[in-house]
């Protein structure tokens, strides 16, 4: 059986990566997969007896059938909840794609899950530096993606320029996620035929 990978992103912070990830985790231990949640990147950290934790981090890694230690599933974890470049200056560390493709890279081909979900911080183009965002990562791991779509007003604008700027990186844009964010939002329906519509990928049902 061939291993599946994508990278998980999303149309910006806050929509529900993931909370996507893990049904998609658990729904592929469903058929048999032994399954992979990585969060590479990191930024908003709790100091715990163990060392700093990230919440998403954490909930991939309870999501995955495969285990594998924390520094593991998460290489690069800054403290604070603010762009990732921006937190690493402040931590006095540098962020390159390299350093996150090299670390990712070294996990997928050596573990030994089939089902791999390499999940994204905030939004397609959130900076790692000065020159490259996680973007970058995900082009130099030639990863086909998953876009999660946070349904609320404005969504519409934000996933048509999210999709082109995957498919314009050269990468596979998988399918997509409608994520009912539990605010009211005229029209759901409506908005989530018209992504239906929009976007040149399926559409992926997770419960």
């Amino acid at each position: 059986m061939s291993r599946q990978v994508f990278f998980v992103a999303g149309t910006d912070t806050g929509v529900g990566k993931t909370w996507a990830s893990c049904h998609l985790l658990y729904a592929a231990q469903q058929r048999g997969l032994r399954t992979l949640g990585l969060k590479p990147l990191a930024a908003g950290a709790e100091n715990t007896s163990v060392g700093w934790r990230n919440d998403d981090a954490l909930l991939l890694q309870h999501a995955s059938s495969v285990q594998l230690p924390y520094n593991i599933v998460n290489p690069f974890c800054l403290q604070e909840a603010v762009a990732p470049h921006i937190a690493a200056t402040h931590a006095g560390v540098s962020l390159s794609a390299s350093q996150i493709t090299q670390a990712v890279h070294e996990v997928i081909t050596t573990s030994a899950a089939d089902y791999v979900l390499v999940e994204g911080a905030g939004g397609w183009r959130v900076p790692l530096n000065d020159s490259e965002t996680l973007a970058d990562v995900a082009q130099q791991l030639r990863l086909p993606v998953i876009l999660v779509v946070g349904m609320k007003l404005g969504c519409l604008n934000h996933a048509l320029l999210t999709a082109g700027a995957i498919v314009q990186d050269g990468l596979q844009l998988a399918g997509w996620i409608a994520n009912d964010l539990g605010e009211p939002m005229p029209c759901l329906a409506e908005n989530i035929a018209t992504l239906e519509h929009w976007l040149p990928a399926p559409r992926i049902l997770v419960e």
